[in-house]
This record gives C-alpha cells, structure tokens and sequence, in this order.
C-alpha cells in the first residue's frame, strides 16, 4: 500500500480536469432530490458530486484491477470488489442483499417470461433456474467461504439486522413527501427509479473502461453502479448533517462558531450573507451611551404647520421621499431574502466540501464512519 498521502478535494479537481464528456449531472440532480436535497438542487452542487463519486470509481477500479492480476484473473470481477469491501461489514451486508434482490429480480423476470410455456417443461426450467437465477448470491457466498476464517463474512448471509442508514433514508423520503402535491410526488417517484445500472453504456463510457486493460464484467459493473449510487446517498447523508450543524439556532451559545474550512469552501453567495453581517456589526462603534434621539414636536404644533408639511415634502430630505426610498429599500431586501432562501434550502458545494473533510478526518463526530480502507489520502464513501 502507497504511503503517499494527497487532499481529497486536490485528487477530485485532478480526476475531473482530464475526465470525459459523458456527464451524469442531470440525473444526479434528480438522484440528490430524491435523497433528501431540494426539488431543484443547485447545478454546481451535482457537478462536484459528480467529481467525487468519479473519482472514487476510478480509484476502485485501479484497485480491483490490481487485486484481479494477482488472483491471475483476466478481467475484473465481483470477488475483487468483494474483497476490497471485506473490512466494512455494514456496506459489505448492504451488498450482498442488493445482489440477493438482483437475483430475486431475475427469477420474476423470468417466471413472467415462463408462463405461456409448456407444463412438461416445468421441472427442466426449474433446475434451470436455480443455477442461473441465483448465480449473484452463489458467487458471493462461495468467495466469502474461501477467505472467511472466523465465519463472521458467511454470518451475514443469515443476518437480518434493520440498517439504520436505509430506515433513516426511508423516513426522511416519508417526511420530504407529506407536503407534496401530486406533481411533485409524481416527479419525487420517478427521481427514486433512477440508477446508474439502467444507462449501463453510459456508466461505462462515463468510467472510460474500453482503455483499461483489464476490463469489469457484466456483474462487476452492476456493484459499480451500485456503489456509485451508494456514494451519492452517502454525499447527500452527510450533507444533510453538515448543513444542519451550520444552522443558526436560537439560543445556542456556539451557533457563532463556524468551522474554519466551512468558512473557506463558501461560494460566492454565503459568504455575502457572512458580509453583510458582519457590515452591520462595524457600524455599530459608537459607544452605547449615545444622546437621546430629538423629541418629536406635541400634535397641536404639528397641526398648526400642516400646510407646511407638502411643500417641505418635495425638499432634500423630505417625508414623503424619505418612506419612499425606505420603501424601495425594504422591497429590494425581501427581493434579495427570497432568492437567497430558495438556495439555502439546497444543498450548497461548500455543505459537500465540509462533509468529505470531516469524513476523512480521524478525529471528529463522523470518525467511527469513516472506511477502513484508505489509500493514497481517498477515503472511499461506498466500501
């Protein structure tokens, strides 16, 4: 294993300078918004996250090619990603049931396909069946047994332990929806069916895999796509966190306190937020012992000179101009407040920057969630 050590952000920005065409960013925007981000995530927040789960695929792909020439193997299958996820048993269990339900499709694709044939040929089918339908879950399972010593990896076949990470994504999509209307749950629906498994040309074109030399095959490229899809969910989870922790709240002590590198991935819109704050700030020097503001004049004087009153109006400084510029004023700042709102709902890059900082931090809130497996300063979201 290298022992070089490199930036996370510093490797994405490498990555993404000589990376292809091909551009998943519209379906990842729909893919965000199902996980919990905006009904219209921000462009530029989909295009680094692009950045990062291309970047994590290439790595995971050197790497299993790496592991495939030492098994002596011609092409890169699913025992070498399985092995290089062999330390998380949590994603490892996650995987292992995404092929059980592969498996599980394709036995209903094909009893569908079935049912107009003839009944004699019932029991050929059937055996027929059983050594290709489950071909995912027995490769898997016979891999695990060659390398398994404890018999921890061969235990999660028969685990059935609720993933806290899916049951907080599943409620978090039930919350999201309550307040849709039928489009939008319609459009919500059709966000939740995408993966990168259904553009499976795209996915390796995107992956760039006809100038590899050792090349994935079929069902390596369903766990890619897969754990790119993992990758995104785990962006989002984190982001989501980020963003929740940067939230000003009333009454906490500590809400001032905002995380250095928070401060400087900020684009250009918060950190005109943090200015104007800080504006107002500067302009209150005067010491607080200030003379009391003019005492307005007693309403009979003023009833005396309110023939006065037009005239002074259209003057400098006037009444009537002065509440129509403080009119003008607070409309262009509801104006601004409203714009600026409708972003901060989504989820900022400066929320996806923060969030892959503290996930490779070893010490931190996030550091029992980080991977086992780091190389080259990558700390891999998905395995």
């Amino acid at each position: 294993m290298s022992s070089t050590v490199a930036s996370p952000m510093s490797t994405i920005a490498s990555s993404s300078s000589g990376r292809k065409s091909t551009s998943f960013t519209p379906e990842l925007q729909s893919m965000m918004f199902s996980l919990g981000d905006a009904r219209r995530p921000l462009h530029e927040t989909a295009i680094l996250v692009e950045d990062i789960v291309h970047t994590q695929l290439i790595n995971l792909l050197q790497q299993a090619a790496e592991v495939s020439q030492l098994r002596g193997a011609r092409v890169i299958s699913a025992e070498d990603l399985l092995f290089l996820m062999r330390k998380d048993k949590k994603k490892l269990r996650r995987l292992l049931k995404y092929m059980f339900f592969r498996d599980y499709k394709s036995k209903i694709v094909k009893g569908i396909e079935e049912d107009d044939l003839l009944e004699a040929s019932t029991l050929t089918l059937d055996k027929f069946n059983s050594n290709n339908t489950n071909k995912r879950q027995k490769l898997a399972q016979d891999f695990l047994n060659s390398i398994d010593q404890t018999g921890e990896l061969l235990a999660m076949f028969e685990d059935d332990e609720i993933d806290d990470v899916k049951q907080e994504r599943m409620e978090r999509a039930e919350r999201q929806t309550r307040m849709m209307d039928s489009v939008q749950y319609a459009e919500f629906c059709e966000s939740r069916q995408l993966s990168f498994s259904k553009k499976a040309s795209k996915f390796r074109d995107w992956l760039d895999c006809s100038s590899m030399e050792i090349k994935p095959n079929a069902v390596a490229m369903e766990i890619l796509a897969y754990l790119a899809y993992e990758t995104v969910a785990q962006l989002v989870d984190l982001a989501l966190l980020v963003k929740q922790d940067m939230a000003p709240k009333a009454g906490d002590p500590f809400s001032h306190a905002i995380s250095a590198t928070f401060i400087q991935y900020h684009n250009s819109t918060e950190p005109h937020l943090l200015g104007q704050s800080t504006s107002v700030k500067t302009s209150l020097d005067s010491p607080e012992n200030t003379p009391p503001p003019t005492p307005t004049p007693p309403a009979s004087a003023g009833q005396q000179h309110l023939g006065k009153t037009p005239s002074g109006a259209l003057g400098n400084g006037g009444i009537g101009q002065d509440s129509t510029k403080s009119k003008q004023r607070k409309r262009k700042k509801s104006t601004a407040a409203c714009g600026i709102e409708a972003q901060s709902d989504a989820i900022q890059p400066s929320h996806i920057r923060e969030a892959i900082r503290r996930y490779g931090h070893k010490i931190g809130p996030l550091s029992p969630f980080t991977s086992a497996y780091r190389r080259n300063g990558m700390t891999f979201l998905a395995c």
